[in-house]
C-alpha cells in the first residue's frame, strides 16, 4: 500500500480524504494557496505545502505546482478530490511520466466521459439511452436559436466541460437562448478554461437520479445503489438522498446494469457516477458520467457501508476489488444536505467572511440513527470569494427516510453558524416541507414551492406556543437572577411572578409560570393563553448558544442569539425575536412607534460581495423594466441585475474590475 499520498484538492474534500488515509495508515500531504494557508486541511495533514496565490487559475489548476509538491514531500500517489484538476486527463498523464499514480480513472476514460459532447455521443454507440439533442460546435448565438427550435423549446445549454450547475441556462425561447448561449460560454471559460456549449432538450418535471459505478484494473465493475438529487436550485444540488423515493428495485437493477455496463466499454477502474434524468414513469435517460468521486458520495457510504475513498486507494495500488454485485446490499435511507455561505432571504447570493461562531452538530451514533458531518472549516475559518462557498455536508443514515429526515431536521436545528449568512434556515425549512417529506420530487422543486424566494415561515399557533415557552424559561431565569443582585436599589421580594408576556416579532403571547423556580437546569410548569399547563425541561444558562430540553414532552433544540432585551430564536426554519416582559411593560412597548428601514428604492446595491464584470448603462440612460444594468461575479457565478422597473440612471458609482462589497451603491436612478 501507498506510504503517503498528497491531496490536489481543498476544504471539506480534502480532509475527507485525510480522514480515510490516516485509517488506513497513509500519510497525507496538503497543498493550500495563500487564501487557505490557516484552513482545517492543512492542519490535518501531515505535511503541507503552498503551491501560489488564492486565485485557483495560479494555484488549484497549476499542475506543474501539484507535481513539484509530489517531489517536494516524497509523495507516491495524488487523489484530485473533485472540481479542479479531478477531470482533466492531461494532469493523470503528467503524473504517470514522474512516476506518480493517479487515484482516479484512467485517461483514456476521462477523455471519454468527461467531456459531455463526447460522451453523449460515446454513449450513443454503446447503445445507452440518451436525451434528444445537438452535440456539435455551436458557432454562435444564431446558430443556437436555430439548433433550439430544431430540438422544441424548452431546452437546456450547458457546459461540456462544466459541473455544478455552472455554464448551464434553461432556455423557454429564441431571446432566452441568446442570452443563455452568451452567459453559459462567459462561464464556462472563467470556470473551466473551456467555453464549449452544447444544446439538448430539457425534460419537464424532471428527475436527478444518479448510479455510483466502482471499477478496479483487472475488468470488474459494480454499481452500489442510486442517489436523488432532484433538489437543486440554479441546477446546483442541495440535498441528496439514498436511495430514491421514486425507484422499484427492477428500474433500479435496469439503470444500475446500465451505467456498469458504460463504465465497462470504457475500462473504468475507480469510483464514478453516471447521472440520469427520470421522468415520473420512471423512465430514464443518460446525462453525464462524472469521472472522479461525487460531493453527495457519503449518502451511498451510509446505506452501502462501502468506503469509497478507501477503495479508490486500493484500486490505484492496483488491488481487485473485494465486492461482487451480490456482496451490495442497501440498508436503511441517508440524507445529506449542502450547508453553504449563502442568504436564503437575498435569492441565495453569496456571502463571504469570517466564521466568527461555528458549532456543528456532534457526530453521533444512537440507536440505530447516524449523524454525520464532513467539512473543512472551524470557528474562524473565512469563507473566501476565490472557492465554492460550500461549509459542509450534513449527513443522516436512520432504518427509514422518515426517520432520516426527522434526525436532519433536529440535527441542522443545532447547526450554528454566525459571522456570515448561510442557507441553514432553509434546509430546515425544506425538512419539514409536505411535498419533500412525501418524495414527490422534481428537479423544479424550489422554484416551483418558492416562486418568490424563500422567507421565513410564519410561525403557526403551535410554533409560537412553543417559542413562547422557551423564550420564557431563558427570559424569566434571567429577571430572576437580576433581582437576586446585591446593590439594587429595590431588593428583592423572594416572591416569583406568575403573569409574564412574551413578545415574538410583534405577537404577545401572555404565559403564566404555573409552578417550578427558573434555576438551573430549567424544571417548570407553564400555561399559554390559560391553556393547559405543561412541563418544560432543559440544562440551558444564560450564554449557551443552543437551548436543547423539551417542552410538553416535545424535544426542542433552539438556537438563542443575545439582541437588544430580547433574543432571536430559530427552530425548524423559524426566526423570531423574543422578548420576555411583566404584562404592564408590554402594554407600554404596544404603544411604541415603529423605526423603519432608510430608502434604497432608487438605488442599485449590490447584493453580495463580488466583483464588477461590466456596467450595461449610461449615466442620463433611460431604462426599462426588466433591462441588464450591471453583472457581479462571486464565487465562480456570473449575476445579472436588472432594473426592476422603469427609470433613469442618474449617477454611476462603480465600473468594470471593481470589487464590492455587500449593498455598496452601484448606481443611482430618478
Amino acid at each position: 500500500m501507498f506510504s503517503k499520498i498528497l491531496i490536489a484538492n481543498r476544504g471539506e474534500i480534502a480532509c475527507r480524504v485525510i480522514k480515510t488515509a490516516k485509517r488506513m495508515g497513509i500519510k497525507t500531504v496538503a497543498v493550500y494557496s495563500d487564501a487557505d494557508r490557516e484552513s482545517l486541511h492543512v492542519e490535518m495533514a501531515d505535511e503541507s505545502v503552498h503551491i501560489g496565490p488564492a486565485t485557483a487559475a495560479e494555484s488549484y489548476l497549476v499542475a506543474e505546482k501539484i507535481i513539484a509538491a509530489c517531489k517536494e514531500t516524497g509523495a507516491e500517489a495524488v487523489h484530485p478530490g473533485y472540481g479542479f484538476l479531478s477531470e482533466r486527463s492531461s494532469f493523470p498523464e503528467a503524473l504517470a511520466k514522474e512516476g506518480i499514480v493517479w487515484i482516479g480513472p484512467n485517461p483514456r476514460a476521462i477523455e471519454a466521459m468527461g467531456d459531455k459532447i463526447e460522451s453523449k455521443k460515446f454513449a450513443n454507440e454503446a447503445k445507452v439511452s440518451t436525451v434528444p439533442g445537438h452535440l456539435g460546435v455551436i458557432e454562435s448565438s444564431e446558430d443556437a436559436v436555430k439548433i433550439a427550435q430544431d430540438i422544441g423549446y424548452p431546452v437546456m445549454i450547458k457546459a461540456s466541460a462544466g459541473g455544478g450547475g455552472k455554464g448551464m441556462r434553461i432556455a423557454w425561447n429564441d431571446e432566452e437562448v441568446r442570452d443563455g448561449y452568451t452567459r453559459s460560454k462567459s462561464e464556462a471559460a472563467s470556470s473551466f478554461g473551456d467555453d464549449r456549449v452544447f444544446i439538448e432538450k430539457f425534460i419537464e418535471n424532471p428527475r436527478h437520479i444518479e448510479i455510483q459505478v466502482l471499477g478496479d484494473k483487472h475488468g470488474n465493475a459494480i454499481y452500489l445503489g442510486e442517489r436523488e438529487c432532484s433538489i437543486q436550485r440554479r441546477n446546483q444540488k442541495v440535498i441528496e438522498e439514498a436511495p430514491s423515493p421514486l425507484l422499484d428495485e427492477d428500474t433500479r437493477r435496469k439503470m444500475g446494469e446500465q451505467a456498469v455496463a458504460l463504465a465497462k466499454a470504457v475500462d473504468y477502474d475507480s469510483a464514478g457516477t453516471v447521472e440520469f434524468v427520470a421522468g415520473q414513469d420512471k423512465s430514464f435517460y443518460f446525462l453525464e458520467m462524472n469521472t472522479r468521486l461525487q460531493v453527495e458520495h457519503p449518502v451511498t457510504e451510509m446505506i452501502t457501508g462501502v468506503d469509497l475513498v478507501e477503495q479508490m486507494i486500493r484500486v490505484a495500488y492496483g488491488e481487485k476489488l473485494s465486492l461482487s454485485q451480490a456482496d451490495v446490499k442497501l440498508d436503511g435511507w441517508s440524507v445529506e444536505s449542502r450547508i453553504y455561505a449563502e442568504d436564503p432571504y437575498r435569492n441565495f447570493l453569496p456571502s463571504i467572511g469570517r466564521l466568527v461562531r461555528y458549532r456543528a452538530p456532534e457526530e453521533s451514533s444512537v440507536e440505530g440513527v447516524v449523524v454525520r458531518n464532513d467539512t473543512g472549516v472551524v470557528e474562524g475559518s473565512e469563507i473566501s470569494m476565490f472557492y465554492d462557498p460550500m461549509i459542509s455536508k450534513l449527513i443522516t443514515h436512520a432504518p427509514t427516510r422518515e426517520q432520516a429526515i426527522d434526525a436532519m431536521s433536529d440535527a441542522l436545528d443545532a447547526y450554528y453558524v454566525d459571522g456570515i449568512q448561510h442557507n441553514v434556515p432553509f434546509l430546515t425549512a425544506l425538512m419539514n416541507h409536505p411535498r419533500w417529506r412525501s418524495g414527490d420530487l422534481s428537479t423544479g422543486f424550489i422554484a416551483e414551492e418558492y416562486p418568490d424566494g424563500f422567507a421565513p415561515a410564519e410561525p403557526s399557533e403551535e410554533a409560537y406556543a412553543l417559542l413562547g415557552t422557551v423564550a420564557l424559561s431563558m427570559g424569566a431565569l434571567q429577571r430572576e437572577r437580576l433581582d437576586h443582585l446585591t446593590g439594587r436599589l429595590r431588593p428583592h421580594s423572594g416572591a416569583i411572578r406568575e403573569d409574564w408576556v412574551v413578545k415574538l416579532d410583534k405577537t404577545y403571547l401572555p404565559i403564566r409560570l404555573a409552578a417550578g423556580y427558573p434555576g438551573h437546569p430549567i424544571e417548570i410548569d407553564v400555561a399559554v393563553k390559560n391553556g393547559p399547563i405543561v412541563a418544560v425541561e432543559a440544562d440551558w444558562k444564560p450564554g449557551d448558544l443552543l437551548w436543547s430540553g423539551a417542552v410538553g414532552g416535545k424535544p426542542m433544540t433552539v438556537q438563542v442569539r443575545p439582541v437588544l432585551g430580547g433574543y432571536r430564536l430559530d427552530w425548524q426554519g423559524y426566526s423570531v425575536v423574543a422578548k420576555v416582559m411583566t404584562p404592564r411593560v408590554a402594554e407600554l412597548d404596544a404603544l411604541m412607534p415603529e423605526k423603519l428601514p432608510p430608502d434604497t428604492s432608487k438605488m442599485l446595491l449590490c447584493p453580495m460581495p463580488g466583483l464588477v464584470v461590466s456596467i450595461a448603462v449610461e449615466e442620463g440612460q433611460e431604462v426599462k423594466a426588466g433591462e441588464q444594468l450591471a453583472i457581479v461575479e462571486a464565487m465562480k457565478m456570473e449575476n445579472v441585475l436588472r432594473a426592476e422597473r422603469d427609470c433613469t440612471v442618474t449617477a454611476i458609482k462603480a465600473q468594470a474590475g471593481d470589487s464590492l462589497a455587500v449593498d455598496a451603491v452601484i448606481m443611482e436612478f430618478s
